[in-house]
């Protein structure tokens, strides 16, 4: 199959069309404007819906109203503009609604620039809004992969009944690359519970408004908790590069992880064995394989586009079996393959 120079946002917006994305509700903000753009005039190709809402606010409320009523849909944002959108989030969340959320993330807090950066992290796997909830995150880091993960963001989002966020940075947005426009793999997820109209069938409530604490909402935040624990067992990607022999490595995601990966020649140029753990997956969290690896390992490092963020999720699965670095910068800052090989040799000079 012919591939296609597409940049990253474009890919996302492809996929979505491909994936049976029937609405798109979305506000311009750089740097993730070409997904609106590119969906403007691809959607109605398609006979199915774009609408430039009047806000950030109205966007995810009309994706709320869209997944309700039974459709595919997806909303789109880079940082601040996925801020406004976290109450709206947490509502999606609490009336297990599926749909996709895309932020092509930028340099804050506040408004911060337009460079790409990696400090939504927490607001990503942590959950921005208010509650008890959780956000399966997908972390592309190339164009491909950007196409890829998006159809299966849809998948995911029906399957578990749940919003699925894809998060990249402002580079992977703007960055071109061949891309393979793969046939999408679309799996169909039967629909009863959303809102078609009645018609000699039992009612339907979709709500995440619970009054009585003890008999309803406790009830539903335990139903809620169990999916989550379901996700986590069933759903966990990464990528392990050079894993086999290595006495250090790696974790990182997204345009960090491509950095290191780079890296990896020049670190074992030196005798130095280095590998990579690349999270596909920021939630659920591959605790497990890096838990498993840092049983082995002299030394991990965090690398992350951020002040550091990941590096708690990593130190948590890490629990002391090995020291863990970090290396980064918040505001924009790209990491280089020298960076990181000064950074370990550092490390390895430091437990000399």
């Amino acid at each position: 199959m012919a591939k296609v120079l597409l940049k990253g946002n474009q890919a996302i917006a492809e996929a979505a069309v491909r994936a049976g994305c029937r609405l798109y509700a979305g506000y311009p903000i750089t740097p993730q404007n070409e997904i609106p753009e590119y969906l403007s005039s691809r959607m109605p190709e398609e006979g199915r819906i774009f609408i430039q809402s009047e806000s950030e606010i109205a966007a995810i409320n009309m994706i709320f109203g869209a997944s309700a009523a039974g459709a595919r849909c997806m909303t789109s944002s880079s940082s601040p503009g996925i801020s406004l959108k976290q109450e709206g989030i947490s509502y999606i969340a609490g009336a297990e609604l599926p749909c996709v959320i895309v932020n092509i993330m930028r340099g804050g807090p506040g408004l911060g620039n337009i460079a790409g950066t990696q400090s939504d992290y927490f607001q990503s796997v942590k959950g921005g809004g208010h509650g008890d909830y959780r956000l399966i995150v997908l972390a592309p880091n190339s164009a491909q992969e950007s196409y890829d993960l998006t159809i299966k963001a849809f998948n995911l989002a029906d399957k578990y009944r749940n919003p699925v966020m894809v998060v990249a940075d402002g580079y992977q947005g703007q960055m071109m690359e061949p891309v393979e426009l793969k046939d999408a793999e679309i799996i169909e997820t039967k629909k009863d519970w959303a809102l078609t109209g009645a018609d000699n069938r039992p009612q339907r409530i979709i709500k995440s408004l619970f009054l009585n604490p003890e008999d309803s909402l406790t009830k539903h935040n335990m139903h809620l908790q169990e999916k989550y624990a379901r996700i986590s067992e069933e759903l966990c990607l990464f990528e392990e590069v050079m894993m086999d022999d290595a006495d250090y490595f790696i974790v990182a995601y997204g345009t960090s992880s491509r950095v290191a990966k780079a890296s990896l020649e020049l670190l074992r140029s030196k005798g130095i064995k280095a590998g990579l753990i690349r999270p596909i997956t920021l939630w659920p969290f591959p605790s497990e394989i890096i838990s498993e690896r840092a049983s082995k390992a002299r030394g991990i490092l965090v690398v992350e586009m951020s002040a550091g963020q990941l590096v708690y999720d990593v130190e948590n699965a890490v629990k002391g079996k090995s020291a863990v670095s970090f290396y980064g910068r918040p505001g924009g800052w790209l990491p280089t393959p020298k960076g990181i090989m000064e950074k370990i040799v550092e490390m390895i000079d430091n437990a000399a």
